[in-house]
């Protein structure tokens, strides 16, 4: 590919790597077109941010494609993942540790099934306070990063979401453990917890009793999948967080269309 071709306008699609901010994606591939070309000047983002933990399609845009990131953006989307029941963090995801335990001895396939009926359509939902929606012109992630023990955190201003398609995939029961023995669960993952890290969070911190359920859904731009978790847990009378997502599609980009960071190089060599 030559210099005038990639600033003429290009997509890079990118299969992003777990623990990678989207920003950091793009100062990688940044990095690479300036070894490789010889310029340090030139347009560059990404078309719809994904959280750390989450992996998949993230498209960058080069030169003039940069005009087209507000289109790309309000594209169709689909995600895969998996949702924990019974349970609950503060960031909806796996970047905090658990802080609430629900009861989950209840939850049926038939029940879920029915519960995600009412969150089909356009529906309203409060994006994460670990997030980049802003607040007072801040990102919200910087209030509740900095927020210590006890402070009130403002919350994101609910806005309205297209979700076209939820699918569950497969649904794991969990174990059928009593109120009282939970408590020994609990104790155990508050030890644990003085060793967790930012954007590392163990796996294996996710108890094995705890119920899962796998997902597809398809979406429309803004649609934040940890609220959904949150809400989805709220409805069952639960608590549920989100412990992996994929995006898989972007518009008419396929996560089949997309390359590893490491093969940047070989692509605009082509």
């Amino acid at each position: 590919m030559t210099l005038e071709q990639l600033l003429e306008g290009t997509v890079i699609a990118i299969d992003k790597p777990r623990q990678w901010t989207s920003f950091q994606v793009v100062n990688k591939v940044k990095s690479v077109i300036r070894q490789t070309y010889g310029i340090k000047k030139f347009k560059i983002g990404h078309a719809g941010t994904l959280d750390p933990l989450a992996t998949g399609l993230l498209l960058v845009c080069v030169g003039k494609a940069t005009k087209r990131i507000d289109e790309f953006q309000s594209g169709e989307k689909v995600y895969t993942g998996t949702m924990v029941l019974g349970a609950t963090t503060p960031c909806y995801d796996l970047e905090r540790a658990i802080d609430h335990y629900y009861p989950y001895q209840h939850i049926t396939l038939e029940l879920i099934q029915e519960k995600l009926s009412h969150f089909t359509g356009q529906i309203e939902q409060v994006p994460p306070i670990f997030s980049a929606v802003k607040i007072d012109g801040q990102r919200a992630y910087v209030y509740a990063r900095e927020a210590k023990m006890g402070d009130e955190i403002p919350s994101p201003t609910p806005k309205k979401v297209l979700v076209k398609e939820i699918a569950i995939t497969d649904f794991r029961q969990g174990e059928k453990i009593e109120p009282l023995d939970l408590i020994s669960h609990t104790e155990a993952i508050e030890n644990t917890r003085c060793q967790s890290h930012l954007y590392n969070h163990p796996q294996g911190i996710i108890p094995e009793h705890l119920p899962q359920i796998d997902f597809r859904i398809c979406c429309g731009k803004g649609t934040y999948i940890r609220s959904l978790a949150r809400d989805i847990g709220l409805a069952l009378d639960s608590g549920a967080f989100l412990a992996s997502l994929r995006r898989e599609k972007i518009g008419d980009y396929s996560i089949n269309d997309a390359i590893s960071l490491e093969s940047i190089q070989d692509y605009l060599a082509k």
